[in-house]
């Protein structure tokens, strides 16, 4: 394929059939982060609110929406919406399941190795993100550095480092609730209300109709 023709297909818009299930994942996923966030930031004095919507939202929805990005044609979504569903409905089993019974000392070396774990399949995540809008970037940027302060601080046990992950993991939240939303009114509008940016190296391509996450090939 010519750059002529990869740079016009990199621009134009996916013709599916279905609406564009990114503005879906990002929502998902921000606001179990957000939850699961304030908790570890010791804003909260209730119980794990997040739990239930590990396996509602945060799990099931965004599976789903990653389910519907392999119809879109878009393997960035389809990896990051999929996997990150499946992430929270795996730590809400292992909260019911396995930390009930542990000791605190072995949740957070299981914790650790949980998030470690994660950090490495976001690192690559991170890198590609870069091709897709500077909006998406900063979820994974921000998502990167929850994740390493995370499992270090549950690693070392300190609670201090907990909590600053909690504070990290807010700004995580807010990031992918911007995108979601830029992809609700850019996709009801159909052209860009909310900016979401452009592909690094290429800005000087417009996104098309400000969708979060683009169709990738």
């Amino acid at each position: 394929m010519s750059d002529e023709m990869q740079t016009r297909d990199s621009v134009s818009p996916a013709l599916t059939g279905i609406a564009d299930p990114a503005p879906l994942g990002l929502g998902a996923f921000a606001l179990t982060t957000f939850l699961l966030s304030a908790k570890n930031a010791g804003w909260t004095h209730g119980t794990d609110a997040w739990l239930g919507y590990a396996f509602a939202y945060g799990g099931l929805a965004q599976l789903l929406a990653g389910m519907w990005e392999f119809r879109n044609r878009n393997v960035f979504g389809s990896t990051a919406f999929s996997t990150y569903g499946a992430f929270w409905i795996g730590l809400g089993l292992y909260v019911q399941l396995v930390a009930s019974k542990a000791t605190p000392a072995q949740v957070g070396n299981d914790l650790g190795w949980i998030l470690l774990a994660f950090a490495i399949f976001n690192t690559y995540m991170l890198l590609w993100s870069t091709q897709v809008n500077t909006a998406v970037l900063a979820v994974f940027l921000t998502l990167e550095l929850t994740e390493i302060v995370l499992f270090i601080g549950n690693f070392t046990g300190n609670a201090s480092t907990v909590k600053l992950g909690g504070y990290i993991g807010v700004l995580t939240a807010i990031c992918a609730w911007y995108t979601s939303a830029a992809g609700v009114i850019n996709g009801m509008r159909g052209e860009p209300v909310l900016w979401v940016g452009a592909p690094m190296g290429r800005r000087n391509l417009a996104v098309p109709g400000g969708a979060p996450l683009a169709r990738q090939h």
